[in-house]
């Protein structure tokens, strides 16, 4: 079964974006398209935000992803920049919702542990190691652009585990195979 996930990293000056394609089971996902949308010099917020959302639109019309993943907001010392960052992860999930796509979020630390293994990585870190878990037709020095592949690999990570899986509310191994006996090998 072939399934595309859409990673958004939600920014204002630029916003990372990425689609990979998932196979079967014991396959190494592939990135499909990366970019990063450019509003650095775009100095009026509401036109940041329109860019966001028609840019959004457009990967999603022009790959048909089945699900989005994207980076929660996390409290950072500059409130205003938080309420900006919240304000382009909103303008992303509308356009996500106006295609009828399912939205998952994940924690910066959640995403970090899911690639490296610990909830401390640099995105640097991030980054070198994402092409040995996928397969990776470019490579980016945009670290936006890199943290949107992690955050859909991160979500195909996590769609692939038995307990946090859409579905099943599975407190821990012990509970989903008490659940799941017929899984038990």
């Amino acid at each position: 079964m072939e399934k595309l996930i859409m990673g958004i990293d939600p920014g204002t000056n630029f916003m990372g974006y990425a689609i990979i394609k998932v196979f079967g089971k014991n396959q190494k996902p592939e990135l499909v398209v990366s970019g990063i949308v450019d509003m650095i010099k775009i100095t009026d917020p509401y036109i940041k935000l329109q860019r966001i959302f028609s840019r959004t639109l457009q990967v999603i019309d022009s790959y048909q992803p089945d699900e989005l993943a994207i980076e929660a907001q996390f409290y950072g010392k500059n409130v205003q920049s938080m309420l900006k960052l919240g304000r382009a992860q909103g303008v992303a999930i509308a356009a996500a919702l106006q295609r009828d796509i399912p939205i998952f979020e994940y924690a910066p630390r959640k995403i970090k542990m899911s690639v490296t293994g610990s909830g401390t990585a640099s995105k640097e870190q991030i980054a070198l190691l994402l092409g040995k878990f996928m397969t990776l037709h470019t490579t980016s020095e945009m670290l936006d652009e890199t943290d949107a592949i992690a955050i859909a690999y991160c979500h195909y990570l996590q769609s692939c585990n038995p307990l946090t899986s859409a579905g099943h509310t599975c407190k821990s191994w012990n509970d989903f195979i008490k659940k799941n006996p017929d899984k038990l090998v």
